[in-house]
């Protein structure tokens, strides 16, 4: 037999030469490098036909809108404020931008979530906020949530919620509270009252009235008043509040202004 050619004792000899990680670098070089090269091809071409089926293709474009936790707005309203591009690549749809337009053209949604549905749908889960005070100005009810918000204007006010009564006072020392205290944390504070009110006198409560920070008072059913003071120690007061209509039911004046010192009159 013919022994091997000049050729190929030189390329033995050249792979056989050199440190052991070199020589299987040089055997593996070439199958390697086309394996390098195959795979790079499926990567470009899967991120290629991903963009394409994304933003080019029909099957996953918007094709419809759903509404959840409405209670006073229609599905037909939020839909129209959201403006969502029916028809745009799904991927492609500003969902923070939506859930602000939400929340700046229709006051009364409190938080939104805007959801992508693939392959074609956009969710908008909505919370609407709850009044817990009413306003009266020019024969309509402005509504007030539990953090000061004057959300909507309605022209019938909602029921078992109610009326904040600012009567400011003008003297010169109420005048300077106000200078202190703006009709803003007045607003907040008549809330806060409002909120720690018990159960059952809560259902009676007509008025919560506002003339200074610490002047607050409630009005309920039957004329009876209730001299709260100023929204703090809530707690306590609603407490002895309730204490007290349980031991004197009879009495139509009640004063928990100083929660430690509780006091009743009339009957």
């Amino acid at each position: 037999m013919a022994g091997p050619t000049t050729a190929e004792r030189g390329e033995r000899q050249q792979e056989s030469s050199g440190p052991p990680l070199v020589r299987r670098l040089r055997r593996l070089r070439r199958p390697h490098l086309r394996t390098i090269v195959i795979l790079a091809t499926v990567v470009v071409l899967l991120a290629g036909g991903s963009l394409w089926i994304l933003y080019g293709s029909k099957w996953t474009r918007v094709e419809h809108v759903s509404v959840s936790g409405t209670r006073v707005l229609t599905p037909a309203q939020v839909r129209t404020a959201a403006e969502v591009p029916v028809g745009a690549p799904l991927i492609s749809v500003d969902t923070d931008g939506i859930a602000a337009r939400l929340r700046r053209e229709l006051p009364r949604i409190d938080t939104v979530k805007v959801v992508r549905s693939w392959p074609h749908g956009i969710g908008l889960n909505v919370v609407e906020r709850t009044a817990v005070l009413v306003e009266e100005k020019g024969g309509k009810f402005v509504e007030v949530d539990a953090e000061g918000v004057r959300f909507a204007t309605v022209s019938q006010a909602p029921k078992g919620v109610p009326l904040l009564q600012l009567s400011l006072s003008r003297s010169a020392s109420s005048a300077a509270s106000l200078r202190r205290f703006d009709e803003g944390r007045l607003v907040r504070e008549a809330v806060g009252v409002a909120g720690r009110i018990p159960g059952e006198v809560a259902r009676q409560t007509r008025t919560v009235k506002v003339r200074t920070y610490d002047d607050i008072s409630l009005e309920l059913t039957g004329g009876r008043i209730v001299v709260w003071g100023s929204g703090e120690q809530g707690a306590q007061k609603a407490r002895a509040l309730a204490a007290l209509m349980k031991a004197a039911p009879g009495a139509r004046h009640f004063d928990v202004s100083v929660p430690t010192a509780p006091a009743s009159s009339g009957s």
